[in-house]
Parts: structure tokens; sequence; C-alpha cells
């Protein structure tokens, strides 16, 4: 059964050339122009890159401080105990615990944004690991929320760090910013995440790696961005 689609989403679809790759200057502004909502909606920006996630070499997954921020308070709890729990507490973590907290979440909650853990935390933190995982909220090295240094981890959660990782498909979709921001703002993130995945090209990868990339708000339709105007 074909989608059906609102007039609102269908009268902003019409401003937008699917055959155009917009320069990344012309999509942010479109990108405000267009959007519907009647709340502050995300800009996700998504990469369809050309790899083969079944290969561990390719899958892709990391995390980059945006310098303008998400527009959103992110929620931060922080798996850590003694002089670790106090810098966390300190940096402005918004629940730090160790047993208790590994205890709530088997319990059920799960009413936070990101997960930070000391290294010594892991072991008590895997008993939730089916909860966390699914949800992307797994503390891990490689986005940086597997550290001793908590107070460095929170403070970046806090003021705009966004992760990323492939998908199945060799997707990767992430946050912005708000419909809200300034366009040079959104361009600014839309350029900083861009460059982290660009460069983050898995050395087996052969011929053209970035085959697509796009930005959208939430309900908007999508608007394909010119790779070298990035």
């Amino acid at each position: 059964m074909a989608k059906k689609y609102g007039k609102k989403y269908l009268a902003a679809a019409e401003k937008v050339d699917r055959e155009k790759l917009y320069t990344v200057d012309e999509a942010a502004a479109l990108v405000k122009d267009i959007d519907f909502a009647k709340f502050d909606s995300t800009v996700e920006i998504a990469f369809n890159l050309n790899v083969d996630t079944r290969q561990a070499d390719q899958q892709l997954r990391g995390a980059v401080v945006l310098p303008n921020g998400t527009g959103k308070d992110q929620t931060v709890v922080v798996f850590a105990q003694g002089d670790k729990a106090k810098e966390a507490e300190a940096a402005g973590a918004d629940v730090v615990g160790a047993a208790d907290l590994v205890q709530r979440i088997a319990d059920g909650w799960m009413d936070f944004d990101v997960a930070i853990a000391t290294p010594d935390m892991m072991a008590q933190v895997g008993r939730v690991g089916r909860a966390l995982g699914p949800k992307g909220l797994m503390p891990n090295p490689k986005t940086g929320t597997v550290t001793f240094d908590v107070a460095k981890a929170v403070e970046e959660s806090k003021s705009g760090k966004v992760t990323y990782r492939t998908d199945r498909d060799g997707n990767v979709a992430v946050p912005v910013g708000k419909v809200s921001f300034d366009a040079d703002k959104l361009v600014g993130n839309i350029k900083s995440i861009a460059d982290v995945v660009i460069k983050a090209r898995p050395a087996a990868v052969k011929g053209t790696y970035v085959k697509h990339i796009s930005i959208a708000s939430t309900f908007g339709p999508s608007i394909n961005i010119d790779i070298t105007s990035l």
C-alpha cells in the first residue's frame, strides 16, 4: 500500500527539487523554511555509505562534539564509585551510582539519554546490557563513554556530543540541531559530523564511499546535499 502524506508534508515537498543536489548552505536554509511542525523539530543528517557492515572493519562507530550543540538537554547517568562518582556529580551528571544504579535500570528505569561508566564498573553494567544495548545506551570505549575521565565525558555529553554508527544497511543518521538554529549554526554542525564520517572511511572500501547525504527535520521531506559543498 502506498504511503499517504498529509497536506502540509506535500506542500513542503513541493518546495524541494528531488533531482537537485543542494549546497549545505542552501539545504540548511531550506530545511528551516519548509518545516511545518508545531514544535522545535530536530534536524537530522543521513549518510548512505558503500560499506559492508558484515565485515567488522567496515563498521563505523564513534562520537563527535558538535560545535553548536544539539539544542537538546541531555540527561546523563554515570556508573562510578568513590572519587570518580564525586567527579561526575561535580561535572553535572544527572544521576550517579554503582550497583544501585544498575539495579534501578534492571527494574525498568530508562529515563536518560547518555550512559557513561568507568572501566571498573563495566562488569556490573554488563548485567543490564540487554536493556541498554538496543537503545544505543550501552557505554562503549569507541564513543568515549567508558573512561576514567568522567568529568570530561559528562561535560562533552552536556555540551552537544553525539554518537554515530552504521546500521546493517550502511546508513548513519545523526541529529545536527533544531530548526530554530540559525542556518549558519546548522551548517557548522553538519560540516563537523560530515568531516568525521568522511575521514572514517574504512581502508577496505573500494570505489565510491559516500553514496548519498541528506538532511530533514522531524516530519519534513529530505533534502539532498552535494558532498562537494561540505
